[in-house]
């Protein structure tokens, strides 16, 4: 026993002598490496600056080719944000300067020159990883002869050499940077073929003070000075406190003159009583029309902002960041699959509030409401990626994946989540006894329609959130980094109490026209600012420099597809607080 012991003890000393040791520990996948060690390396995609959405694989322009080309195993969140990681001929040894290392040399047919061209034309820059760390840099340059020679047509250069700076601490990458050599660079102006062209690269190492832990600043760093933050903040505060003061103004008007009603219908004569909002107390708790649509639309906006609060709240808290490889992609993904449940189940308790039997129908239309539109958006969009060859078009895969996750997960989440609500469903309480016949509703003036209520609806929440629309859409079509979730989900609360309260005071103007139609159009003026979000959309696109059909069809198609969740989102809020609203005006009535 005393020798099996020693034995044991002896066991645990090597273990943690290996463990201690630092070339033990050395591994990509802690991100440390000792001298010589080889860093991994990935070449990924390339595309105009001017079209984010329009990426192609790195190897479909002639660069020098390994043999084999071996691509890297991607998540699915990789493949959907056009991600396509291969190996590179260019090699990182930990530490160890490279100066003049031949990749290759070659012959550049003119067809091939035809290709450099084009793609020098729009501005193409590649994307490289090292150690999982983006970087990137461009192919060649276009110099406008004109200015130079007062001569005409321009001159084609491509960068044949390309020099990396690579920083680390200790033994771990901190950061890398490209640059492409215009001494070296190659005319290609003229359509000839070029013998021996020679492709190189370099690679210098050097140390820095930044800590590992904080290597992903820079990038935050590019887009967002602090100067920068702050007049970004204070444009923020400045605009929605005066809005905020706007609408509780009119919170405040509305309330005084919702209590001088009440007060005036319970001291009034029978007949007195029955005349604005309190006339129609046996209407307006009537069985909407197309109710089993309405649910849906209710249920599956509570799905959307549940998967909203979890995006910022992860963001908030660091788990998601900028360049996080497919990491939004794989979120948005699962989150919205898991989240299926949340959708059956509001679908269903709604449903069961006003009817007992129906509620599979209206549990289905929840599954289909937002999915179904968005299914046949991205299915159109994904072949035309593929007929450009762009890395965006899905391969089959992952597209089998995506669908079994529906088939075998989401769905029956959402029935699960159905059930459950049919289960606990309690029945719809009103103050009065609703009416067989409804009251007819008088022909309203213009300004007191849906489609101008709408627009009120719309426009007041929207002018809240413009300014951090374009800060989105330019950090989603764009190279700004948006790096500020604090400011977003701030943004978020307040354009909801925005929606809220503007969507009361538009109710309860509807009411006190005796118009008791409110349910439906508490969700289109509730969900209207996601129209100006798109008409914004159009502008922004309108603006840019962003060009070509393959780039036009992606912005429009996306943007459709997120400004149509934030019209189910935005609509379910405020038919919510529509509802409760409602009750809460006309049980102080019974009670009074």
């Amino acid at each position: 026993m005393a020798k099996l012991h020693h034995l044991i003890l002896l066991l645990l000393l090597f273990a943690t002598l290996q463990s201690s040791s630092p070339f033990v520990s050395a591994s990509p996948s802690n991100h440390i490496y000792n001298v010589g060690q080889n860093v991994p390396f990935f070449v990924n995609k390339l595309g105009p600056f001017n079209n984010p959405g329009e990426t192609y694989q790195y190897y479909q322009l002639p660069f020098c080719k390994p043999d084999p080309i071996v691509k890297k195993k991607e998540s699915l969140g990789e493949v959907l944000n056009g991600d396509r990681l291969t190996n590179g001929l260019y090699e990182f040894k930990f530490r160890e300067d490279k100066i003049d290392e031949t990749l290759c040399q070659k012959k550049l047919t003119i067809d091939e020159i035809g290709t450099f061209k084009q793609a020098i034309n729009s501005e193409f820059y590649f994307q490289f990883y090292l150690d999982d760390l983006p970087f990137w840099g461009f192919i060649g340059k276009l110099e406008d002869e004109s200015l130079i020679h007062s001569g005409g047509g321009s001159n084609y250069y491509l960068f044949t050499h390309v020099q990396f700076d690579v920083l680390y601490n200790g033994n771990r990458v901190i950061e890398v940077k490209a640059f492409g050599d215009p001494n070296r660079a190659v005319d290609i102006t003229k359509d000839v073929d070029i013998d021996n062209v020679k492709f190189s690269y370099s690679v210098i190492w050097n140390t820095t003070e930044l800590h590992f832990e904080n290597r992903m600043e820079r990038y935050s760093r590019a887009s967002l000075l602090p100067l920068y933050r702050q007049v970004h903040w204070f444009s923020y505060i400045n605009s929605v406190v005066i809005i905020l003061l706007l609408v509780g103004l009119l919170a405040l008007l509305y309330s005084r003159h919702l209590k001088s009603d009440i007060k005036k219908y319970s001291s009034a004569n029978e007949e007195d009583r029955e005349v604005g909002w309190k006339s129609i107390h046996g209407d307006v708790f009537k069985h909407p029309p197309n109710s089993s649509l309405l649910f849906a639309v209710v249920g599956t906006g509570t799905q959307l902002l549940i998967l909203l609060c979890v995006i910022l709240f992860l963001a908030f808290i660091g788990t998601l960041y900028p360049y996080n490889r497919g990491g939004l992609s794989n979120c948005l993904v699962f989150l919205f699959t898991l989240s299926s449940v949340f959708a059956g189940y509001s679908t269903a308790s709604f449903h069961g509030k006003f009817a007992e039997d129906g509620w599979e129908r209206c549990v289905g239309l929840a599954g289909i409401l937002y999915i179904g539109p968005v299914f046949v958006t991205v299915s159109i969009l994904n072949i035309i990626a593929i007929s450009y060859r762009v890395t965006a078009g899905l391969p089959l895969g992952s597209i089998l994946v995506i669908l079994s996750l529906f088939v075998f997960v989401a769905i029956p989440l959402l029935a699960f989540g159905g059930l459950i609500g049919h289960r606990l469903r309690s029945k719809f309480q009103v103050p009065s006894a609703t009416k067989r016949y409804p009251k007819e509703i008088q022909q309203l003036p213009w300004y007191r329609r849906t489609p101008f209520q709408m627009f009120i609806g719309g426009f007041v929440p929207f002018s809240a959130i413009v300014l951090q629309l374009h800060q989105v859409y330019a950090s989603t079509w764009g190279y700004k980094i948006y790096t500020l979730p604090g400011i977003l989900v701030a943004t978020l609360i307040t354009v909801v109490v925005i929606i809220m309260l503007v969507n009361i005071g538009l109710t309860y103007i509807q009411l006190s026209e005796e118009d008791h139609d409110w349910w439906w159009r508490s969700v289109l003026c509730g969900g209207s600012p996601a129209i100006f979000m798109f008409a914004y959309c159009i502008y922004f696109y309108a603006r840019s420099t962003m060009s070509g059909f393959l780039q036009l069809s992606f912005f429009i198609g996306y943007n459709a597809c997120i400004c149509y969740a934030f019209f189910l989102i935005f609509g379910a809020i405020s038919f919510r607080v529509s509802l409760l609203f409602v009750r809460h005006i006309y049980h102080n009535v019974k009670r009074e």
